[in-house]
């Protein structure tokens, strides 16, 4: 008996010293961060729906503040179906977001947060934030799924399913993107080189004004991985303007239009959640309406598509490049339902369900 009442209390103290072993991770900016527990609170500063994935039922629970405006304003109608199944989300405190600078460092450290999530360019923008955030003893881990890489994918989602006490979903997740572009990229080998050149515009706020374009991220950066051509780069880093001119005289081949449900945007090409595909069309026809537009190869041969702008940068952003891949060869991927497959990633990943458009051809026969 004294032996077994030893050997169990060997095993109890075995037991507590892991559950309150640090948990010590190397984030996507090749940082040491380092938890003393698995984190009961929790300031969000992006990449909201991977977090969710990431850290399953109960990940919102642990959220005590987060950077609301760019989520709700950004993609309200997204934020709309998550508040249905969280109804606290909206009463949540908000910490402002770097984007505008109204980011608070002392609203987060008033937060008393285990951790802070941020993107890379969030602790980028930060600047001497950082450091205070630190001093206060608030770890900080950065990912990154704008440079639109499978590595920093991976290790976005490892790191953070790490600290969160998740690995096994977190394994999962990043399997699943790897073994999604690793089809993807045996598809493109199979159907060899293309010569076809890929414009993308954020179609935010109508025609009359040029939207940004992704030179070396993002939609750019995605386009680079499948091998098709893209006209902004090399014009632009990150993402800007490219001139009208510019555009007509490159003559692309598809036009992808990256829309959302913004705010205050009634010209914006409006795909995403709850959206309507005669809408999206009516507002991408208002684009070709530009001159010169109508005569490009991408308007004459079917080539102009809208793209939901809140799929990239995410751990589903591989349905998105499916969907893209699928213009720029046809054939390879002639069985591929992107739009199918986001309503999958949503069922299984997700608490709420990928109810609207978030790819759509323009005309109805492209071919």
């Amino acid at each position: 008996m004294r032996k077994l009442l030893l050997a169990t209390a060997v095993g109890l103290i075995a037991l507590a010293g892991q559950a309150f072993a640090n948990i010590t991770v190397t984030d996507v900016k090749g940082r040491t961060v380092t938890v003393p527990k698995v984190p009961e609170r929790i300031v969000l500063g992006f990449y909201y729906e991977d977090y969710l994935a990431i850290g399953g039922p109960g990940a919102m629970d642990k959220v005590v503040a987060l950077a609301q405006s760019t989520w709700k304003d950004w993609r309200p109608k997204q934020f709309a179906a998550y508040e249905k199944v969280f109804p606290a989300l909206a009463s949540i405190p908000d910490v402002g977001n770097t984007e505008d600078n109204t980011f608070s460092v002392e609203k987060v450290i008033a937060a008393k947060p285990d951790l802070l999530i941020l993107g890379a360019w969030n602790y980028d923008a930060l600047g001497e934030g950082v450091k205070q955030i630190e001093a206060a003893g608030i770890p900080i881990v950065t990912l990154d799924y704008n440079a639109q890489t499978v590595e920093k994918h991976v290790v976005s989602t490892l790191a953070l399913g790490k600290l969160l006490g998740t690995e096994d979903r977190a394994e999962k997740l990043a399997d699943n993107y790897k073994h999604a572009f690793e089809d993807i990229e045996a598809r493109i080998a199979k159907a060899g080189p293309t010569e076809k050149k890929v414009y993308v515009e954020l179609a935010q706020k109508g025609p009359s004004e040029v939207g940004n374009s992704y030179g070396d991220t993002m939609w750019g950066a995605l386009i680079d991985k499948l091998g098709g051509h893209n006209i902004a780069k090399g014009q632009i880093g990150n993402w800007g303007p490219l001139s009208p001119e510019y555009v007509l005289a490159q003559k692309p081949d598809l036009i992808f239009l990256g829309g959302s449900e913004w705010l205050n945007r009634p010209e914006a090409v409006a795909v995403g959640f709850g959206a309507n595909p005669a809408v999206a069309r009516e507002r991408m026809a208002a684009y070709l309406t530009r001159p010169g537009w109508s005569d490009l190869p991408a308007a004459e041969n079917g080539g102009v598509h809208a793209i939901y702008h809140g799929g990239a940068r995410t751990l589903s952003d591989y349905v998105y490049a499916q969907y893209i891949a699928k213009q720029i060869y046809p054939d390879a991927f002639k069985d591929v339902d992107p739009a199918q497959n986001i309503r999958d990633y949503y069922e299984k990943w997700l608490p709420v369900k990928a109810d609207g458009v978030f790819v759509l051809p323009y005309r109805t026969d492209p071919q």
